[in-house]
């Protein structure tokens, strides 16, 4: 395979050449986070100040009050006036800490990402919803970057993929896209907390992307264009599921939803159709009978998707 800037599979799925690099802001948070989750900062004391924090670490001072702004989101710690930012009583967090699990924590987080979106989801909100506190959740969960891949990775398992396969290519493609349209459909999050250009080793993920590949390997096609099926595979789904996405997003933030948000509007719908601008929009949904919807757009380019492979394989079987 040939090396190209930006490009590479090394690059994708984290070979030579490729290294992850967090925020400045990112790693002293979780520096401090430790200190404070492992009892080197007790309850009352004070965390190093915007001050400190620049000397000890060379950054910015705006990039300091970004690390103490984080600390305090958390509620891990807390302003005392006259005092400063200290570490917030840890009390409650060993009276429940007991009660929580690794499990627990990340199936709140996904039903309060399924019904609101994956901003909603911060350690203090889960901490409010399982009546613990965030110094609690640590124990089990280094923090968000952690939850959302354990939450991608539960969500891939509610749908494993059979040891037999169904026969032929084009069968077992179709099963592993449905598959993983019904963990879009049940999770729209999904669509954030899982990236192409910087993928997350998910292994449940990865068995999906293991048995979508092995699908069409064998049929004469090299390995470049096996992977970048598989990829592009990836994409078709992604990009229909933002739609999903978005839509709950907007429901959470309006209560309304995208049927009444349309029906709401079709008196300015009608107006632009009537207006003669658009004629063959005007003459395609005019038409009865015609509906469409998320799962209908799905349906339709995952055949189209289905249609063109089947022109790939055989040029490559003949």
């Amino acid at each position: 395979m040939h090396r190209r800037p930006g490009g590479s599979a090394a690059r994708l799925f984290g070979g030579e050449g490729w290294v992850a690099m967090s925020a400045p802001y990112v790693r002293i948070v979780e520096e401090l986070r430790r200190r404070i989750v492992e009892g080197e900062l007790g309850a009352g004391e004070a965390v190093p100040s915007t001050r400190q924090i620049v000397r000890e670490w060379g950054v910015a001072m705006a990039t300091a009050t970004k690390v103490l702004a984080a600390l305090r989101e958390e509620g891990l710690v807390r302003v005392v006036p006259g005092v400063g930012t200290v570490v917030t009583d840890p009390l409650r967090a060993r009276r429940t800490g007991d009660e929580l699990s690794r499990q627990r924590i990340v199936r709140v987080a996904m039903r309060v990402a399924d019904r609101e979106g994956l901003a909603a989801v911060s350690m203090r909100r889960l901490a409010a919803e399982l009546d613990s506190s965030a110094m609690s959740l640590y124990r089990h969960v280094a923090g968000k970057e952690e939850l959302v891949h354990l939450m991608a990775d539960a969500a891939y398992g509610e749908e494993p993929l059979p040891a037999e396969r169904p026969p032929g290519w084009r069968a077992q493609v179709e099963m592993s896209l449905r598959s993983q349209w019904r963990v879009h459909r049940r999770h729209p999050w999904m669509a954030q907390a899982v990236s192409l250009s910087r993928p997350q080793f998910i292994a449940n993920g990865m068995a999906h992307f293991e048995w979508l590949l092995r699908a069409v390997d064998g049929l004469g096609l090299d390995a470049r264009t096996i992977l970048h099926i598989g990829m592009s595979l990836a994409q078709f789904i992604g990009g229909a599921a933002a739609a999903l996405q978005s839509e709950t997003q907007a429901l959470a933030d309006t209560g309304i939803t995208d049927d009444e948000w349309i029906r709401a509007r079709g008196r300015d719908l009608g107006s632009m159709l009537g207006s003669g601008a658009f004629p063959t929009l005007a003459r395609v949904v005019g038409q009865p009978g015609v509906e469409v919807d998320l799962d209908s757009v799905f349906e339709f380019g995952l055949m189209r998707q289905l249609d063109g492979l089947a022109v790939l394989v055989g040029r490559a079987i003949r």
